[in-house]
């Protein structure tokens, strides 16, 4: 209750502070808003000049069709009026005042009709309408991209990326067996929705609150302690529409997600790692809690056929992305499904692999970036039979360039974790270009090291224009 009232009370005093930045400031906002309308690209004033030579040849038209004569005593009677008020009023300000008054109309009646369709579209959103209509065409002339992952480092890239395009491709794993998407895979027999809810979420206009929604756990309850809501309402969703792949469109349709996530198959994929010491782990929970060097990863069944929607997504791709991502549980496993990664290896775009900040326990530690690049080479080496110089899955790495202060590494170490190191020259023998840029995200409450999501996404659409420029 006392919660309510907080946000009632903060609703009304940020509605008394917009009111009065209105007075204040109304007439530049008006101006600027309307000048905004001229701007190209739009289409907006084409459809207005449309309209206007409708009404003037609509006009024409009745006249002609009743023969002409109205039009001729309508030109009599404008002749007539025309020539008593040039008797009254010379032509220097008649002429003037009527071509104000027809603005004035135009300008009023588009004004109240941009206004009604405004209150429809945008009821309690604070920007304006041709601020959302400018945004909305920007993202949907951004370029088509492709990204290629799963766990919490796709989502944190997808926050960063909405904002420069709104044709983004989430292809994700679904290899997740443990928490909530593991009960759900068994119990139902859907895929796991886990990643797939996250990225749902960081791609929908109204993230925050969806995040919060969709992350939110029931903390009792017979058969809901444990569960996620975004778990529980794709596999709703797949109930209802029949096919988990509809699921997740009729989910991004109702959360207005920007952008498309795509399952890399709808098998029911089981991971299974090889040890070093020849033990044989199954899966995905499974292989960090082995604590053991990873030799081989594949999945169950061993050639899943990928979805058609996320290959169609790769072959039109203008920039795909792999990473970030725990190596072995998030990245690799899409390119265990063998249609993924040779639709990766045909493309012509430019593809860059974003490489983890930290080393991950029971996965890669000790991993420098040539090490993760070698895991990958490995899968795609393993696909090919015949090609003794295969075509690269990737052709740059963006790797992180600065140091986590001495507290979050002493917090890592004690978990046997640190920064990945970068050994430069192995990572150009290998025929990859380095990315070095700051794109880490410190949490000084928890301590964690993330990837920073707007550092990352401008430093990636920088090297795609820069890669783009050099291939034209």
């Amino acid at each position: 209750m006392s919660f309510g009232i907080l946000e009632q009370a903060l609703r009304t005093l940020k509605a008394e502070t917009h009111n009065l930045s209105f007075v204040q400031q109304r007439t530049p906002k008006t101006v600027n808003r309307w000048f905004k309308w001229l701007a190209p690209g739009l289409l907006v004033k084409r459809w207005m000049l449309m309209s206007l030579g409708g009404v003037l040849l609509t006009a024409l038209g009745v006249a002609i069709w009743v023969g002409l004569t109205p039009i001729y005593r309508l030109i009599e009677l404008a002749s007539d009026l025309l020539s008593a008020l040039a008797r009254v009023f010379p032509n220097s300000i008649s002429g003037p005042l009527a071509i104000a008054g027809g603005l004035f109309l135009l300008f009023w009646g588009q004004t109240r009709t941009v206004g009604s369709i405004a209150e429809v579209l945008k009821p309690e959103r604070d920007e304006e309408l041709v601020d959302l209509l400018m945004a909305h065409r920007r993202l949907n002339r951004g370029p088509r991209i492709v990204v290629v992952g799963g766990g919490t480092g796709l989502s944190t890239l997808l926050r960063g990326l909405k904002v420069y395009s709104a044709n983004i491709t989430a292809v994700v794993t679904v290899a997740d067996d443990g928490g909530s998407s593991g009960r759900l895979r068994r119990e139902l027999g859907t895929i796991p929705p886990g990643d797939i809810r996250n990225c749902v979420a960081a791609l929908a206009d109204e993230e925050k609150l969806l995040t919060e929604l969709f992350q939110y756990r029931f903390p009792a309850g017979s058969g809901l302690s444990g569960h996620s809501f975004g778990n529980l309402f794709l596999a709703a969703m797949s109930e209802i529409t029949g096919d988990f792949e509809r699921a997740i469109a009729a989910s991004s349709k109702v959360l207005a997600v920007r952008g498309r996530v795509l399952p890399a198959t709808l098998s029911d994929v089981r991971l299974w790692a090889e040890m070093e010491d020849g033990r044989f782990i199954e899966g995905e929970s499974n292989i960090p809690e082995a604590k053991g060097k990873i030799v081989r990863v594949g999945c169950i069944p061993e050639n899943p056929p990928a979805l058609p929607a996320a290959l169609k997504a790769i072959e039109e791709a203008d920039f795909i992305i792999l990473g970030p991502g725990s190596l072995y549980t998030s990245v690799i496993p899409n390119l265990l499904v063998p249609e993924i990664r040779d639709a990766i290896s045909r493309s012509r775009a430019p593809r860059i692999y974003v490489c983890n900040i930290m080393t991950q326990p029971g996965e890669t530690e000790g991993y420098s970036v040539s090490d993760h690049i070698r895991a990958i080479d490995r899968v795609w080496d393993r696909g090919t039979e015949t090609a003794t110089s295969p075509p690269r899955l990737f052709d740059a790495v963006v790797v992180h360039g600065r140091v986590p202060s001495a507290q979050t590494l002493i917090r890592y170490a004690q978990e046997n974790s640190h920064p990945v190191f970068l050994d430069r020259e192995a990572v150009i023998r290998s025929g990859r270009r380095v990315i070095l840029a700051n794109i880490m995200h410190e949490d000084p409450g928890t301590g964690y090291v993330r990837h920073d999501s707007p550092r990352l996404a401008r430093v990636l659409l920088r090297w795609y224009d820069s890669a783009r420029g050099s291939k034209n």
